[in-house]
């Protein structure tokens, strides 16, 4: 499957932006959809995972309660909405696709180019 994700942009602390992943080339309901993001000089980290039936979404502690993930299955699209955004939620945005329900990066076999994010204090 290949992915796409776009939405990336400057914002000032306190502001929302969303963030898009589109799929096309397989069945994206086969798959959950997780977005990871890379801070400057940083591992990658798990942000959230939605789960491909359910829809239900969970999300690492930093983001919980501020950012939020849903999909369209009729647009082949997952949707990261994030709010409250802090200098510290800059990063490097991709999303990945798995047939595992799982916050481990390695488990993500498919992965979209990343889309940069930059918080403003």
């Amino acid at each position: 499957v290949q992915l796409q994700a776009f939405g990336g942009g400057l914002v000032q602390a306190g502001g929302s932006l969303r963030l898009s992943c589109t799929a096309s080339g397989r069945t994206f309901s086969n798959y959950d959809m997780g977005w990871f993001r890379q801070a400057p000089g940083k591992e990658r980290e798990f942000v959230g995972v939605i789960n491909r039936s359910s829809g239900r979404a969970y999300y690492a502690d930093s983001v919980k309660g501020r950012f939020t993930i849903s999909r369209d299955g009729a647009e082949n699209t997952v949707y990261l909405q994030m709010s409250s955004l802090k200098p510290e939620d800059t990063a490097v945005y991709y999303c990945a696709a798995s047939t595992v329900l799982t916050g481990n990066e390695q488990r993500y076999d498919y992965w979209g180019q990343g889309t940069l994010v930059t918080v403003s204090s």
